[in-house]
């Protein structure tokens, strides 16, 4: 009896065993403790990764930032920072210097996690530089204060670009741009004239627009309507985190911000957790399946393959799960039953 159905093999370059240098940005909240599980599961599976930390990374550290970009890939957990006051997001000031331009979230459903709706299967790819985060906010005369929404065309047409060649390289059937251009004409039309643009070169896909506020609703009443989404930053993210919890929750689904000389892999959800910081109970799937993403993104697409099927095994059987998806188990527990369920 065959062990397993036969595929064609995976066929590397000479020298694609190579050790990959790998930057690790822990950050903080319980990013830590998720990054940890994450490294335990790779160096368990011996990929070919060499790891460096930037531990309290400073985004405004320019020498830093260099060595960060001479690795071209990393694992990150989410940088705090005062919310209401202070200096802009550092989070938002590494995307830009790194120019990963295109944020990508993956939600789908898991076997063995007990949602409302089941057989989800969304991505969301969100421009990460411009829009409401441009970072452009004044006091124009006391207690009034303006911030300006900045959409180019370049930004917008080299994120239609990416959503497009996206769906196409994931065999995917639609693209929905999610837009406000009804109310704001000038700034959100520029995005959906840039994006009408790229969809008349990929005739096989399916081409769709809708408003931010029906988008919202729809996602949460019939999300399967959904396919690939490309949207603004501000819309991007509410709705990136929207189809996360239905796919059960911010310690679930995976994420990459991409551009064409860096990617920083993180969860699609950018949660600090402070509630849970510490207490060794935090749900690190996001990260994991993240760093599955990487190591597809690298050329070592049977350590993905060999890492995800760990997790949904862990997850099918439903005997060690951390508690936001219905069990009781630790962090190092659960990440120790996934090294377990990961096949040689």
């Amino acid at each position: 009896m065959l062990r397993r159905l036969f595929s064609t093999c995976y066929a590397p370059k000479p020298g694609d065993s190579a050790i990959r240098k790998i930057a690790v940005i822990p950050g903080d909240g319980i990013g830590p403790e998720i990054i940890s599980s994450t490294l335990d599961i790779l160096k368990h599976v011996h990929a070919p990764l060499k790891f460096q930390e930037f531990t309290n990374l400073n985004v405004d550290d320019q020498e830093k930032i260099l060595e960060l970009k001479s690795y071209k890939c990393a694992l990150k957990g989410t940088i705090s920072h005062l919310v209401g006051e202070g200096p802009g997001s550092p989070n938002l000031r590494l995307r830009k210097l790194l120019n990963v331009y295109a944020d990508v979230v993956h939600a789908f459903s898991i076997p063995g996690i007990k949602t409302r709706h089941q057989n989800l299967d969304v991505m969301v790819i969100r421009e990460n530089t411009e829009g409401e985060y441009s970072g452009l906010e004044h006091e124009v005369y006391p207690g009034v204060i303006e911030s300006i929404k900045v959409i180019t065309r370049a930004g917008s047409l080299r994120i239609a670009e990416y959503a497009f060649e996206v769906a196409y390289l994931n065999n995917r059937k639609r693209v929905t741009a999610v837009h406000k251009a009804n109310i704001m004409k000038k700034v959100d039309g520029e995005f959906l004239k840039a994006v009408r643009e790229v969809a008349i070169k990929y005739p096989s896909i399916e081409y769709k627009e809708m408003i931010v506020d029906n988008a919202s609703m729809q996602m949460t009443s019939n999300p399967w309507q959904f396919d690939v989404m490309v949207l603004p930053n501000l819309y991007g993210s509410i709705l990136a985190n929207i189809v996360s919890s239905l796919a059960g929750g911010p310690g679930i689904s995976p994420g990459v911000n991409i551009g064409p000389e860096f990617a920083l892999f993180e969860p699609g959800t950018r949660h600090l957790a402070r509630d849970i910081m510490g207490k060794g109970i935090a749900n690190p799937t996001a990260m994991i399946l993240s760093s599955a993403m990487m190591l597809r993104h690298i050329n070592l697409p049977h350590f993905a393959e060999r890492i995800q099927e760990g997790v949904f095994k862990t997850i099918r059987e439903g005997k060690v799960l951390t508690k936001d998806i219905g069990g009781n188990a630790s962090t190092y527990e659960y990440t120790k039953e996934i090294i377990k369920n990961i096949s040689h």
